[in-house]
C-alpha cells in the first residue's frame, strides 16, 4: 500500500482512538463524544497524509516519527486552544497529548510499513 493511503488509514483509525481517550481523561465531555471522535478522526487523517507524503519523500523513521509528531501536535494545540462551550476550560493536556502520541505512530507506521511508488511488493 502506498505511504498516503496508509498513512490516511492509520491516521483514521488512531484518530477514532484519539477521541475515544476523551472519555478517560475528561468524562464531563461525554455528551459531546460524538463531534471529539469525528473531529480526532479528521485531524488524523489530515496527519496521515502529511506523513505519507513527507514518507513518501524521505526514507527516515526517524524523520517520518518526528513529522507525524509535530503535525500531530500542531494540530491538537489548535483544537485544544479552543475553549469547551460548555465549562470555558481548555483542555490542553488531555487533547494534545493523545493526538502527538497517535501522530509518532501515523509517521511510524508510515515510513515502516508503506510502499514507495514503483516498488516491489514483498
Amino acid at each position: 500500500m502506498n505511504k498516503p493511503l496508509l498513512g490516511l488509514i492509520v491516521g483514521a483509525v488512531l484518530g477514532v482512538f484519539d477521541g475515544l481517550s476523551a472519555l478517560v481523561s475528561a468524562p464531563e465531555v461525554a455528551p459531546q463524544i460524538m463531534g471529539i471522535i469525528l473531529g480526532s478522526t479528521f485531524k488524523g487523517m489530515i496527519v496521515g497524509l502529511i506523513a505519507g507524503f513527507v514518507a513518501r519523500k524521505v526514507d527516515s523513521v526517524a524523520v517520518g516519527i518526528a513529522v507525524g509528531l509535530a503535525a500531530g501536535l500542531l494540530l491538537a494545540y489548535l483544537v485544544a486552544a479552543m475553549p469547551d462551550p460548555a465549562t470555558g476550560k481548555h483542555y490542553y493536556w488531555e487533547i494534545m497529548l493523545p493526538g502527538s502520541l497517535a501522530g509518532a505512530l501515523v509517521g511510524w507506521s508510515t515510513q515502516r510499513y508503506g510502499r514507495r511508488p514503483g516498488e516491489a511488493r514483498a
